[in-house]
């Protein structure tokens, strides 16, 4: 997924519908291409059209001629094209590998063999596309397109788990673009913001949360609007929390939320958000995070009812947890009871109500335990033996175990209790008539 918006878009030129090269020799009237440069930062190759290129034929009553070599040239680049934008990638390359024949004019072999790579590329052969771009710059080095070449060499090292030679590459297309005097500055100013944005990117999937949190500010530093800048602020927030920056990332998901409330991100950055707030011990905080999310965002939850589902789970699951393992049950059951209102489904009931009971025990509630562990047994039933989970089947035995100590321990209370009443001559059964 690129972290920068498409930029100077590729015009191509567009063939007429099929028709047949006559054996007579006509004459060639078929539109020369003048291929410009690529823009294949954030795409392939991409054509306009899928229409079959065909040499077109023009007749004269006194001079028919052949099709010129150029032209031929010119036709089989179309159709190399063609076929890659269909997918028919081996007779693309056949067609590629025709023009990087001697004789074939030098700016049309260019082409070819840098588009013969995006094709190698997109078949997922990884080590012969990076072959073909080093043959690229060895023949012709310097060239205007060399900026593009390094960022797509990085792109590749990084797909084949070399980072550091893709990080090299990167950090050359900067160096090249900055060298290379042309007329197109918006290009290779496009070219050096996807490397930066890939710098970054190579960084966080390396592990190094703290230079990719340090690389995500200073491009959210650079208000460029070629940036998706929702995309990059995202990942800022998820390098923050990763190296414990709870404070910074609280403040940058705040700001999140308020210039792209209807992020696919959102319920993400809320997660981030509410552990952000406990990571600075500001568990009122948090647990109103947690309220919101759980229960007033449910309306959104009909566009993306998976995501949202999963993150509301995992969010409870985690915080409901860390409140309960830090003492503060009162606030851990308020998120537990929330998460009982998710999903009705047995399995999700199960092992929530199970966490309920534990917490009432906690609160010494122990009759409110036995209503919470009876209901684990009850929603278990619709499961049946045969469907229970081993997961499923570990709580449901928890939960009759705790249920049936509870049980035999208020028993044992209530035998004590009597057993003193007896010894103190107290009528426990019936209460004392007071006679005046």
């Amino acid at each position: 997924m690129t972290l920068v918006k498409p930029f100077l878009p590729v015009a191509r030129n567009a063939f007429a519908p099929s028709a047949v090269i006559c054996l007579l020799a006509m004459q060639l009237a078929a539109q020369q291409i003048d291929p410009p440069m690529l823009n294949d930062v954030t795409k392939d190759v991409v054509a306009t059209t899928l229409a079959t290129p065909q040499l077109e034929t023009a007749t004269n009553e006194t001079n028919l001629s052949l099709p010129t070599q150029l032209e031929r040239d010119d036709f089989t680049l179309a159709t190399a094209r063609y076929q890659a934008n269909t997918r028919d990638c081996k007779e693309a390359e056949k067609n590629y590998v025709k023009l990087l024949a001697d004789g074939v004019p030098e700016a049309m072999r260019q082409t070819a063999m840098f588009e013969l790579a995006q094709v190698v590329r997109s078949e997922d052969d990884l080590p012969r596309a990076q072959s073909i771009y080093t043959q690229y710059l060895l023949r012709w080095p310097g060239d205007a397109r060399t900026p593009e070449i390094f960022l797509k060499q990085g792109q590749i090292f990084r797909e084949m788990d070399l980072s550091d030679l893709a990080l090299a590459k990167f950090y050359g297309v900067m160096t090249t673009a900055l060298s290379i005097k042309n007329s197109q500055l918006g290009y290779y100013k496009g070219l050096v913001l996807q490397a930066q944005v890939e710098i970054a990117e190579t960084h966080y999937r390396m592990g190094k949360f703290k230079d990719a949190a340090d690389y995500y500010s200073r491009l959210l530093a650079q208000n460029d609007p070629a940036l998706d800048r929702a995309q990059i602020q995202f990942r800022l927030i998820r390098s923050l929390e990763a190296i414990e920056r709870h404070d910074k990332a609280a403040s940058q998901a705040l700001d999140f939320l308020v210039h792209f409330p209807d992020s696919l991100e959102e319920p993400e950055v809320r997660y981030h958000l509410a552990h952000a707030y406990k990571g600075q011990n500001r568990a009122t905080e948090a647990l109103q995070q947690v309220k919101i999310f759980l229960k007033e965002e449910r309306a959104k939850t009909t566009n993306n009812p998976a995501v949202w589902s999963y993150w509301q789970q995992r969010v409870g699951n985690e915080i409901g947890n860390a409140l309960y393992q830090e003492g503060d049950y009162v606030k851990a059951l308020e998120v537990y009871l929330a998460l009982a209102q998710l999903d009705p489904a047995p399995a999700w009931q199960l092992p929530v109500r199970y966490q309920v009971g534990l917490t009432y025990e906690k609160l010494l509630q122990p009759r409110l335990a036995e209503e919470a562990y009876r209901d684990v047994l009850t929603n278990a039933i619709p499961l049946g033996s045969t469907n229970l989970t081993p997961n499923l089947k570990s709580v449901l035995d928890m939960a009759a175990w705790r249920l049936n100590f509870l049980e035999w321990n208020g028993r044992a209370e209530d035998f004590n209790r009597q057993d003193v009443a007896a010894a103190s001559g107290t009528n426990t059964n019936h209460p004392i008539s007071h006679q005046p």
